[in-house]
């Protein structure tokens, strides 16, 4: 099995991947180990003198004021978890809750929280055992880091609350902890505050989405393609020195793959009725724009991303010079924006997959395609249905693009009075991430249908790759009216496993 080790410097988007979705084992370095002791002896230090440090010897947010006294501390960083373990609504998903607890561990390894090495190795050691605490989907702000979901896991550690084992069944967590050998941890001093305050959460769900997105994007600019040749489209408008001449990275590299998709194509550029194809429409034409708009628009996630992986987010933080200092490095703004900007993007690019999945059913726009794509229309209906569904795809996709991060809303008294919402973000991103599959696998359905209503004109090589790939999934071709829904369910499923980048990549070599 793949084992991630974890040092003091941050960590990689590979790893948050094979940990959450992997199953990788994890591994503290002697050199995180080290660090962990080091500020740890910074942090008893402090604890042990008459001045109250936050986080050590004192109340947390609007309760920051009150001293603690030596003997009432343990039961303040226990508190601390349970009363913040507040949240609601249905369960988080399993990969974003490793990928939470995975992200709190690289922080806590960095050395600058002032947690023991034993507890960051049972971080380690629930994670490699496959227990996963029940979080749920309401109780983050984003401010102060993802609380309520972080302090689920927090309170797993200690033997209570609920959590889900490897084999999928949800019990108690000090029964999980006992079955797997793992001693529940005993909190002291700054510990609970350090196992709550992070971006872990939003973060997780901003790589997973950064790796959905990059697929999809590529995936998209297949059926793009696809649904140019459908449309006996000209290809003209993708070559490379009119892209140039903009030079957009994420333009340049969509237009260069659909080209590459299109190449030995008997398709494209065709006439009708002897009037030449002087432009094809917006959504056909300026496929190129809109995704590398969207590609251009990862990149610059990928950066933020990149960026908090590297970084130890939590407050107060332990420096190297022994000192104990108050930030606002918790909160989530940096990484709201982009996931906010990631679901505007998709949306755009769901839209226009929409608008062209319309011009293929629609016979006095698809130069010659039967209405619908339908067997014989009026007795069969076609696809006309099935462009709903996408429509309403859209429609949500549209909802879901309005910015959660300018939606502060104060609390803790007044004391975090402006918040970034950044776990709202994350997770109507993922309903958007998993609704733009559904989009591209419908443009898919279509304009594979499609093409293959051209008879007598051969579609390029790597189209008939992907349409030979499609029918092995289970995605049945033309022909009278069916139950749609389990073709559908199944061209998402080809879509959503990297089926449309695979099929094509076999014919033209690496997608950009």
């Amino acid at each position: 099995m793949h084992t991630v080790v974890l040092g003091t410097s941050g960590t990689t988007a590979a790893d948050v991947i094979a940990v959450a979705r992997g199953n990788a084992r994890i591994e503290l370095s002697g050199e995180a180990v080290a660090a962990l002791a080091a500020a740890r002896e910074i942090v008893d230090a402090l604890a042990a003198k008459p001045e109250p440090v936050y986080g050590v010897s004192t109340g947390f947010g609007a309760l920051a004021s009150r001293h603690i006294s030596p003997e009432l501390r343990a039961q303040l960083q226990r508190n601390i978890v349970r009363s913040h373990a507040a949240g609601m609504g249905p369960r988080v998903e399993r990969e974003v809750v490793r990928a939470l607890m995975f992200l709190r561990l690289k922080t806590v390894c960095s050395g600058h929280t002032g947690v023991r090495p034993e507890v960051a190795q049972t971080m380690a050691d629930v994670l490699n055992a496959g227990i996963t605490p029940v979080v749920h989907e309401f109780g983050s702000l984003g401010c102060s880091g993802d609380l309520a979901p972080l302090s689920h896991c927090a309170l797993t550690l200690m033997g209570e609350g609920d959590a889900e084992g490897a084999d999928g069944v949800v019990k108690p967590a000090g029964e999980l902890l006992a079955a797997a050998g793992i001693a529940p941890v005993e909190l002291r001093e700054k510990e609970g505050l350090a196992l709550l305050n992070g971006t872990d959460g939003m973060l997780g769900m901003l790589v997973m989405a950064l790796d959905d997105l990059e697929m999809l994007y590529k995936s998209a600019d297949v059926t793009a393609a696809l649904s140019l040749e459908a449309l006996l489209g000209t290809e003209k408008v993708l070559a490379p020195e009119l892209h140039a001449i903009r030079p957009h990275p994420g333009q340049g590299a969509a237009a260069a793959n659909m080209l590459k998709v299109l190449e030995g194509s008997q398709l494209t550029g065709h006439h009708q009725d002897d009037a030449p194809r002087v432009q094809d429409a917006y959504s056909v034409r300026c496929a190129p724009q809109v995704a590398g708009a969207g590609r251009d628009t990862l990149a610059y996630a990928r950066v933020v991303a990149e960026r908090e992986l590297a970084s130890a987010v939590d407050n107060p933080v332990v420096l190297a010079d022994g000192r104990v200092e108050s930030n606002g490095n918790f909160h989530g703004a940096p990484v709201a924006y982009v996931l906010d900007f990631l679901a505007i993007a998709a949306a755009d690019l769901g839209s226009i997959a929409e608008r062209r999945t319309d011009r293929l059913l629609d016979k006095n726009r698809s130069h010659g395609l039967p209405a619908f794509l339908a067997d014989d229309a009026g007795v069969d209906s076609g696809l006309m249905i099935a462009q709903y569904t996408q429509a309403a795809l859209v429609s949500e996709m549209k909802r879901l693009a309005v910015p959660a991060s300018v939606d502060s809303i104060p609390s803790s008294a007044m004391q975090e009075d402006h918040v970034s919402m950044g776990w709202s973000a994350a997770r109507k991103l993922r309903t958007s991430v998993a609704n733009l599959a559904r989009i591209v696998a419908v443009e898919l359905y279509a304009s594979t249908r499609a093409i293959e209503f051209r008879a007598g004109l051969a579609p390029a090589p790597a189209s008939q790759a992907v349409i030979d790939a499609v029918r092995k999934a289970g995605v049945e071709g033309p022909g009278p009216d069916r139950f749609l829904a389990p073709d559908l369910a199944a061209a998402d499923e080809f879509v959503r496993g990297g089926g449309v980048v695979t099929a094509v990549e076999t014919v033209t070599g690496a997608l950009a």
